[in-house]
């Protein structure tokens, strides 16, 4: 393969996807290469356009970020001739996405049954709240229903807080991620079978998949997990350590590890210590362990911590915001924070990929799209002429 062509070109992906958690499936695709096409209803566009107050030049930043890297092709779908034009670019994609309620695209014309009908090399990839079957698959779902009925909102926050979701969307995110992984080992068993298939997944099932160590603890021990803050369930210390100027984290999780932090901080006591001698007891006895720790910690700002850290070989790290993150220079040197020109907002900044490919890597290279930005290109793509285009515009079936 060509040193420097993205590993997903030549892949054509429909994406009829609004929210987070399907059209963060479609932009990994895109990063990687894909042709991906955005499709929304004509006049505002999807909702997400108009969503939060993170506005610039009235582009939302939400909208911005989700979409990068895709086309935009506006379509009526509640009109027959929508939904033809939807089906002829069927029949030259590789891969549908959609996150409707399972049945809505189904009464559009729309489900996998149709669209494999046009082409059955079809992967078609449905993203719900709750999937396809099961009692609660009708139901909408939400990043923050997920999060709860799955057990992620029980572990989370500290020792008899209040409810507490996570900070990042993580049931979006994820089922996000499995959609695209889903995607990508049905196109290996098409390019083996010839075959397109369905892949289905939601947001509960995504973040039920992200609890493996609780399930795991609650089936062997019969013990259901509770929120232990930043702790680690299974090792200490393993957490946010308090210094004189806020706090810190540190992963020094077995016992030679535990033996040089102990002495970059200057308590080399500590291991002899029968209450911290093992992983076990610095388990059992992590308040007191903890109370040991910080009455060093808390002498000196973080930054003497990190640099004794640093130099004994024990993991560990600053809590940063988001402005000290998106300026570190290990963050900026992986180049994870992205420069691109937007056709509306102007200049704008992006997350850059995360995974890097040796000889195919993705890039993120264009903004995301106004709304109809592509609709003729696309259009004149699929066979339609420009009296053809002219007349589906004029009676508000394109934009």
């Amino acid at each position: 393969m060509e040193l420097g062509v993205k590993p997903l070109e030549g892949l054509r992906v429909i994406d009829l996807t609004q929210a987070m958690a399907a059209p963060y499936c479609t932009m990994n695709l895109a990063d990687m290469g894909a042709d991906v096409i955005k499709i929304e209803p004509p006049g505002e566009g999807e909702p997400t356009r108009q969503l939060g107050a993170a506005q610039k030049n009235g582009h939302s930043a939400t909208f911005m970020t989700m979409n990068r890297g895709k086309r935009d092709l506006a379509v009526n779908l509640k009109r027959p001739e929508g939904v033809e034009i939807m089906k002829r670019l069927a029949r030259t994609a590789d891969v549908f996405v959609q996150n409707y309620r399972p049945g809505v695209a189904e009464r559009l014309g729309l489900g996998w049954e149709a669209l494999s009908a046009v082409n059955p090399r079809l992967v078609y990839c449905a993203i719900s709240g709750f999937g396809a079957t099961g009692p609660y698959a009708p139901r909408g779902g939400y990043d923050l229903i997920a999060q709860g009925m799955s057990g992620i909102i029980s572990v989370t926050g500290d020792e008899d807080g209040p409810p507490a979701k996570s900070g990042v969307p993580l049931s979006d995110l994820a089922a996000g991620l499995f959609g695209a992984y889903g995607i990508l080992c049905a196109l290996e068993h098409r390019d083996r079978t010839g075959e397109g298939q369905l892949v289905d997944t939601s947001l509960l099932e995504a973040a039920m998949a992200l609890t493996v160590w609780e399930s795991a603890e609650y089936w062997v021990t019969g013990r259901v997990p509770r929120p232990l803050g930043s702790a680690h369930r299974l090792s200490a210390p393993y957490q946010a350590l308090r210094a004189s100027d806020g706090y810190f984290t540190v992963g020094a999780n077995n016992d030679k590890l535990f033996e040089s932090f102990c002495r970059a901080i200057g308590r080399p006591e500590l291991p002899a210590d029968p209450r911290f001698a093992g992983r076990v007891e610095r388990l059992q006895n992590r308040a007191a362990l903890i109370a040991e720790i910080e009455k060093a910690t808390g002498t000196e700002p973080r930054a003497v911590w990190l640099e004794r850290l640093d130099t004994a070989g024990v993991p560990s790290g600053p809590i940063n915001d988001y402005a000290e993150a998106l300026a570190d220079p290990h963050t900026l040197g992986r180049n994870m924070v992205v420069d691109l020109v937007h056709p509306g907002a102007g200049a704008i900044k992006a997350l850059g990929v995360p995974v890097k490919l040796s000889d195919t890597p993705g890039a993120v290279d264009r903004a995301a799209p106004l709304l109809g930005q592509d609709t003729a290109a696309i259009l004149t793509e699929l066979g339609y002429s420009e009296s053809e285009q002219r007349d589906l515009r004029n009676r508000g079936i394109i934009q």
